[in-house]
């Protein structure tokens, strides 16, 4: 079994084990732990105190472990099984047990990001610090779909395999305020875009940048900074290309903020979980981690 008191006395082990030091560990075990004790108290006991098999996730550190070790690592549940000395459907349950239980703790820390934001009001009570707002898609890789129609909708020319889209919003400093729902990966980013209206509840006074997979955009909205696209059969003028470097080195920080979510291998490797909507979860919750590691860390 796993030396779990070994690797939480070592920040290089911890970090590669669950993506966060010891310092953000403890910060988030500290909301955690009352959450999951909460849990305990709703579910009746099946068997007498003492009876059935002795535990092995022992303490309430040892549970946040083993799901963020299941986040960073992706393990599958034969491996988890064997690693944490447990059954391989103990792992499973573990883990589903577990995961709404980190995702409603980060909620309540506020790192979780909005799925949708409702209106002007509510993006300056949620982030009144932000000064930059940067739009962008990301997908992730899920098994080639049975049915046909499945296969067609979730197939990404632009990965040239089969994904799910999320649409995200950024700030500045790489914290992922917008987390759409995940969508079928063929959906290109404009038409995402117009259904889920992210930048309609952004203040005019705030300048968000977008790629050209969102040309139109600026028809719509004042704020929006495009890149100049190349004529067909031209050639852009060399202010127009400093222009387009200065605006990607700009939006090279949304692309950090995906790459620090996605240091989560269970949102970047293929998705091997069946239950509907939950690789969305998922998703979402890796996000609200890398949000809590920028501020706790």
């Amino acid at each position: 079994m796993l030396n779990i008191a070994r690797v939480l006395n070592q920040d290089r082990l911890l970090r590669a084990l669950t993506g966060l030091n010891r310092k953000a560990f403890n910060a988030l075990l500290e909301a955690f732990a009352p959450l999951y004790e909460q849990t305990r108290q709703t579910q009746p006991r099946q068997r007498a105190v003492g009876g059935g098999r002795k535990a092995r996730l022992l303490s309430t550190q040892e549970k946040l472990f083993f799901i963020l070790f299941y986040f960073k690592c992706y393990p599958t549940f034969d491996l988890a099984g064997i690693i944490f000395d447990l059954h391989r459907s103990q792992a499973h349950e573990w883990m589903h047990r577990l995961q709404p239980i980190l995702e409603q703790t980060l909620g309540e820390k506020l790192v979780l990001p909005e799925r949708k934001l409702a209106s002007l009001e509510v993006f300056f009570e949620r982030f009144p610090a932000v000064k930059r707002v940067m739009i962008d898609g990301t997908e992730r890789p899920i098994q080639r779909p049975q049915d046909p129609e499945a296969q067609q909708l979730n197939y990404s020319g632009k990965k040239k395999r089969h994904t799910r889209k999320h649409l995200a919003a950024v700030d500045e400093t790489k914290r992922v305020l917008v987390w759409s729902k995940a969508r079928e990966g063929k959906l290109h980013d404009k038409k995402f875009h117009d259904q889920e209206d992210i930048a309609g509840s952004v203040p005019d006074a705030i300048p968000i940048e977008v790629d050209l997979g969102f040309l139109g955009l600026q028809k719509e909205y004042d704020n929006i900074h495009l890149p100049h696209k190349k004529p067909r059969g031209g050639e852009l003028s060399e202010p127009q290309k400093q222009e387009n470097r200065a605006l990607s080195q700009s939006r090279v920080v949304c692309e950090k903020a995906f790459a620090g979510v996605k240091r989560y291998n269970a949102v970047s490797m293929i998705d091997r979980n069946r239950i509907e909507e939950f690789d969305d979860h998922l998703m979402l919750t890796a996000a609200g981690l890398w949000n809590f590691y920028l501020v706790a860390a």
